[in-house]
């Protein structure tokens, strides 16, 4: 079930212009926060490249990247500007630290998640207001989508580097090989999923999604 029937909200000029907006909000926020704890932990592990490329923000413009964002809009798929880290830095194992890094995203994601949340559910929220509805729907749902799209543990994706950071050092290494394969691989997965009219994507990704739905809000949002 929805938490708040979408259904309902006006689509007239007035309102697209509206979802825009909200939109690019929620978009900016997610992906500010996800790129920010990123850098925060790679800095917390003695790593200095984040804080010295201004990374250490919640500026959106530190971390938005044009084209991934306009991808964003147009296919549903898009990217943040990486944080450049180096591992060299790193106190302890680079592969460990590695995995810290980009666990950090997710995990900032899903908890940003659970405060927006926190309006959604306990608050007597003005509901007949469309903005509003819209703004917390797409603040909620964007972190979590973002959060678990970016735990597949495919290359580029965080979910790679997680995984390399639990394997023993041999067996991550010998997978480490095959990262550059990993983007064009992603690309034809979004690609297929996107025309083919599958929806296979979502249904891998879904059942995760509604976990932090239901856990936060007491029900599916989507």
């Amino acid at each position: 079930m929805l938490f708040w029937n979408l259904d309902r909200l006006s689509y007239d000029p007035v309102g697209f212009f509206l979802l825009l907006i909200v939109r690019l909000v929620a978009v900016a926020a997610a992906i500010s926060v996800h790129e920010a704890s990123h850098a925060l932990v790679a800095d917390r592990q003695g790593d200095p490249t984040p804080r010295s490329m201004g990374r250490l923000t919640l500026n959106p413009l530190a971390h938005l990247d044009p084209l991934g964002t306009l991808l964003l809009f147009l296919v549903g798929f898009g990217w943040g500007k990486p944080v450049p880290v180096n591992v060299a830095y790193f106190r302890g194992r680079p592969l460990a630290g590695m995995a810290r890094v980009a666990f950090a995203g997710p995990l900032a994601g899903l908890i940003t998640a659970g405060v927006v949340s926190i309006p959604m559910r306990f608050l007597n929220l003005p509901v007949d207001n469309e903005f509003l509805v819209m703004l917390f729907v797409w603040l909620f749902g964007f972190n979590i989508i973002l959060s678990i799209f970016n735990l597949i543990p495919i290359p580029p994706l965080d979910g790679f580097h997680v995984l390399l950071g639990l394997l023993p050092p041999r067996t991550a290494f010998n997978l480490s090989r095959y990262e550059s394969y990993g983007p064009p691989v992603l690309i034809l997965i979004i690609l297929l999923d996107n025309f083919t009219g599958t929806g296979f994507l979502w249904r891998a990704l879904g059942p995760a999604v509604n976990f932090f739905s239901r856990l936060y809000l007491g029900g599916d949002i989507f």
